[in-house]
């Protein structure tokens, strides 16, 4: 397959495929990387598609670099892709991950089409509920700044403070959603709210958890994007 990596600004992208007037952007979640998009860019290029995939801040290629996983971070980051992606499509689809799907539904206005994989959709309920978990109260948090946790987070008040000020957009494009049944970080209640909000599909995978990972999780993964695909229209 063809593959090409460039910066977009100082943004290390990779694009897969050949020249296609149609392009899907994908975004990894945290602890990921933009060559995670290589397997899905196997299953669309073919069907006369291209992939965009960018390291978000402090992954990939950006490991060690000084930045941090922010929404303030983010966010422009995907905004400076879409522009650069403008200017070569007409219109784009997005496949997300994650953490990724949150900052994508900040970032973008609609896409055509959105594939999420277990999609953070009420960001600030997530960070309360893990702060419930840590024993930190909003006013610790208000108080010290930052306060980091034997579980890996470090809990910022000024990333909460910045979840409740910027709301993730209402896309109209067709979203379909994969999510774990067991997801301990986004319930299913909210996803099922977003869904119905939003006219979103829904499939809930048996005995999946937030990350897809085991190989009966990917393949399940992968026979869930080839099933969303098919539904594409010529």
């Amino acid at each position: 397959m063809k593959t090409e990596y460039f910066l977009i600004q100082r943004i290390p992208v990779v694009l897969y495929g050949e020249t296609a007037s149609k392009v899907w952007l994908f975004v990894h979640g945290q602890m990921g990387y933009k060559e995670e998009a290589l397997p899905f860019a196997e299953l669309v290029c073919p069907k006369g598609y291209q992939v965009l995939s960018l390291d978000l801040p402090d992954h990939g290629a950006r490991r060690s670099k000084g930045e941090t996983l922010t929404p303030w971070a983010a966010v422009p980051d995907l905004q400076a892709v879409a522009a650069w992606a403008s200017q070569r499509w007409q219109d784009f689809s997005v496949r997300a991950n994650s953490i990724g799907a949150y900052f994508a539904l900040l970032a973008w206005p609609a896409p055509r089409r959105a594939l999420f994989v277990s999609p953070i959709l009420d960001m600030e309920a997530l960070i309360l509920t893990m702060m419930g978990w840590a024993g930190v109260t909003e006013e610790q948090l208000r108080q010290a700044g930052e306060i980091p946790t034997d579980f890996g987070q470090t809990f910022s008040w000024q990333y909460l403070c910045y979840v409740r000020r910027h709301h993730i957009r209402d896309w109209q494009g067709q979203t379909c959603i994969l999510y774990g049944e067991k997801d301990s970080l986004t319930p299913l209640t909210t996803v099922q709210t977003y869904a119905s909000r939003h006219q979103a599909f829904l499939t809930v995978a048996k005995d999946a958890e937030h990350w897809f990972h085991t190989p009966e999780q990917l393949a399940l993964l992968r026979a869930w994007e080839e099933g969303e695909l098919e539904k594409e229209e010529p």
